[in-house]
């Protein structure tokens, strides 16, 4: 059989697992069809959260050196949101199209899709640790690092590199498995390596005083736990629609591309969070690494409320995605009016109360008074503006999910780069003292962001459903 017949020929069990997810896709009511696609995603997201959030909580409490560890960790975390960007520009740009695919009913591309998005992962993979490994003391250094923290952030680094594989293909490979309809196998991948990196922290940090280096080795052991239970169910399990194949030893080109465009908004939304880190940290340490501390902590408290948020949307996104590809503009209208009123009211109510109650989410990673009332103190400057936040993330994913790439593309520059860079660069010139400029950089580019892109959405949205109805 010639190698392409063999790849576009699909087992009986993939092809009547497809008829049931169409069937799910096209008949089931679109609020019960979205939350039983998101529930186990932000549950998968919470329980991923836990990674970082543990380790932090662990190293924060190390007797003697806790602060001065969060700092270094928290240093890391830029360059461990760049090494996710990578697995958001093949999920977040594979799985729309994989979606719209399904909703054409067209098997042979969303076959392709998958395949091609494995092979870029791979490629990622080899890739970042190839750069990463030798820059990673200048990038350290340039994020703020000091004498007194770089030692711990080093430490930490090292060895989370060494699993960027499997941190790209947990992350970069789940939003194809929710497209397929099973976000709950997601959620069990991810939980396994959560709870197994909540046992090993404490026995590395406490029993063998591997202190931050002991952290960084369990979150990897963990990773990769998850990482060969997703390749399993793609190359294995009865209840995937599409597999990996052998067959397709090279991405496709034409698919690599398309991917890529409208990858490149999700990957810059994850991206700018590291550029912003580096900006900030930098910023900040300008100040002292308390506040280096107190910005690892805030972002922390962001992650509680955040992170759901990126799982409901992670859940969503294909059920929007598929009603755009089969051309079912009502069912599409009524899953982004679930969507928004998910993200908006979620998004306002929790940040409303971190803004007006930080100490108890601060006492989670430090017994430290005085970084404690440092966070306490910024917390209302640094959060404010994300109250109205939800706003963009509806409109934004809206965006992705319907292929909207140069628009995508654009917000997700216009927060972070057009908007927060120069921000923290000029406010603490004008604000005394000048680290609460830095923190307030964040929050007027949130809120001014938020709107912006509402208006844009009010005024682009009526166009795409008129695109599907001509």
């Amino acid at each position: 059989m010639p190698e392409e017949d063999a790849a576009m020929t699909h087992d009986p069990e993939e092809n009547n697992s497809m008829h049931s997810l169409e069937e799910r896709y096209q008949k089931e009511p679109v609020a019960r069809l979205m939350f039983s696609m998101a529930l186990p995603q932000v549950a998968a997201q919470l329980v991923n959260l836990l990674y970082s959030i543990v380790d932090r909580v662990y190293i924060g409490h190390i007797e003697g050196v806790g602060t001065a560890s969060l700092a270094g960790v928290g240093l890391c975390n830029t360059v461990v949101i760049l090494i996710s960007a990578f697995a958001s520009l093949v999920g977040g740009g594979g799985s729309p199209l994989f979606s719209m695919a399904l909703g054409r009913e067209d098997a042979d591309e969303a076959d392709k899709i998958l395949n091609s998005g494995f092979h870029l992962l791979v490629f990622f993979s080899i890739a970042l640790m190839a750069i990463l490994y030798p820059l990673m003391r200048p990038l350290l250094t340039l994020c703020g690092g000091s004498p007194v923290t770089l030692p711990y952030a080093v430490s930490y680094l090292s060895i989370y590199l060494a699993g960027t594989p499997a941190v790209l293909f947990s992350l970069g490979l789940s939003p194809f498995i929710n497209a397929e309809g099973a976000p709950r196998f997601a959620f069990l991948a991810t939980t396994t390596g959560a709870v197994l990196n909540i046992i090993l922290d404490p026995v590395f940090l406490f029993v063998f005083h591997m202190g931050v280096a002991g952290a960084s080795l369990a979150t990897v052991i963990s990773q990769i736990v998850s990482a060969a239970l997703i390749l399993c169910f793609l190359i294995r399990s009865p209840r995937a629609v599409l597999k990996l194949h052998r067959t397709r030893l090279f991405p496709d080109p034409a698919v690599v591309r398309r991917m890529l465009s409208l990858g490149v908004s999700p990957f810059v939304m994850t991206a700018t969070e590291s550029v912003i880190g580096f900006v900030l940290n930098g910023q900040l340490a300008k100040f002292g690494d308390l506040y280096v501390s107190a910005l690892t902590i805030l972002q922390s408290g962001m992650q509680f409320v955040t992170v759901p948020l990126q799982g409901f949307s992670q859940g969503c996104i294909p059920v929007l995605s598929y009603q755009y590809g089969h051309r079912s503009p009502e069912r599409l209208k009524a899953a982004f009016r679930v969507l928004s009123l998910v993200l908006v009211t979620w998004n306002a109510a929790f940040f409303l109360f971190f803004v007006l109650c930080p100490s108890p989410v601060a006492h989670l990673f430090t017994q430290d008074p005085e970084l404690i009332a440092a966070v306490s103190k910024a917390a209302p400057v640094f959060l404010s503006g994300m109250i109205i936040f939800g706003l963009q993330r509806a409109s934004q994913n809206t965006f992705v999910a319907t292929g909207q790439a140069k628009i995508s593309l654009f917000i997700a520059f216009l927060r972070k780069i057009f908007l927060l860079v120069p921000l923290a660069y000029l406010l603490p010139h004008f604000v005394t003292p000048g680290y609460n400029g830095v923190f307030l950089a964040e929050s007027v580019a949130d809120a001014t962001a938020a709107t912006i892109c509402t208006l844009l959405f009010l005024n682009r949205f009526p166009k795409i459903l008129q695109s599907i109805t001509d």
